[in-house]
């Protein structure tokens, strides 16, 4: 019995610092790939913007930095997480941060106007437009496919609105979002894989001190054994 239970708290502890070392190179990738996100924020610069309150501004407007995070979590459903949104660290470099960058481009593009040109005489919305006139109209909160792709109109909003920059910005920022959040789960998982190590290791060794104490109180019985023996 306290052969086999040497032999399991031995394989024990060999299992749990195989985790342990899996854990600490796991995390060592991490480490470095958060290393390369943040290197990569920090050559690019891109900053938030808040007031001496800490709260958000867009173009110097907290109403409207209030906006931008109404867009990010009542209409695209996301969880913001506040200690994310630090005054004091303003550099986009967490997942939060992206997103709100993201939401802010995405705000401004949706609220914006855009200056067209009829080429003929048309009706838009109601009104009369005249050829060669420019106009102002608004993008009225419309996505790339809520415009009408048949009205030439729609179409030359639709490319000033959302423009291959638009475009480029939100995909790059969507990019970092993912890659921000893919860290964060990779650094719970090291964590995990770490301290199921350790558990594998506490386990191994308990099992080697109760064999160590039976050990131990099979020699004291022999002992009395041996003395009772004498004494008879």
């Amino acid at each position: 019995m306290v052969k086999k239970l040497n032999i399991l708290g031995a394989f024990l502890a060999l299992v749990g610092a195989f985790f342990v070392a899996a854990g600490l190179f796991a995390y060592s990738q991490v480490a470095a790939g958060q290393h390369s996100l943040d290197s990569f924020a920090a050559a690019e610069n891109v900053q938030l913007s808040y007031d001496e309150n800490g709260n958000l501004l867009n173009h110097g407007d907290a109403t409207e930095g209030q906006d931008v995070l109404n867009l990010l979590e009542n209409d695209w459903g996301y969880s913001v997480v506040q200690s994310d949104l630090n005054p004091n660290d303003p550099v986009v470099n967490t997942a939060t941060e992206y997103m709100v960058q993201m939401a802010a481009i995405a705000y401004d593009v949706l609220n914006m106007n855009i200056t067209v040109t009829p080429s003929e005489d048309t009706e838009y919305n109601g009104q009369a437009l005249t050829a060669g006139q420019s106009y102002d109209i608004p993008v009225d909160g419309r996505y790339w496919a809520d415009f009408d792709y048949t009205n030439p109109i729609d179409q030359q909003v639709r490319a000033g609105a959302w423009s291959g920059t638009a475009h480029a910005l939100i995909a790059e920022l969507g990019v970092g979002s993912v890659t921000a959040s893919t860290l964060q789960l990779g650094t719970g998982i090291s964590a995990f894989i770490g301290g199921l190590g350790l558990v594998f290791i506490v386990l191994g060794a308990a099992a080697v001190w109760f064999a160590a104490g039976i050990k131990k109180e099979s020699a004291a019985a022999v002992v009395a054994d041996d003395k009772e023996l004498v004494n008879a």
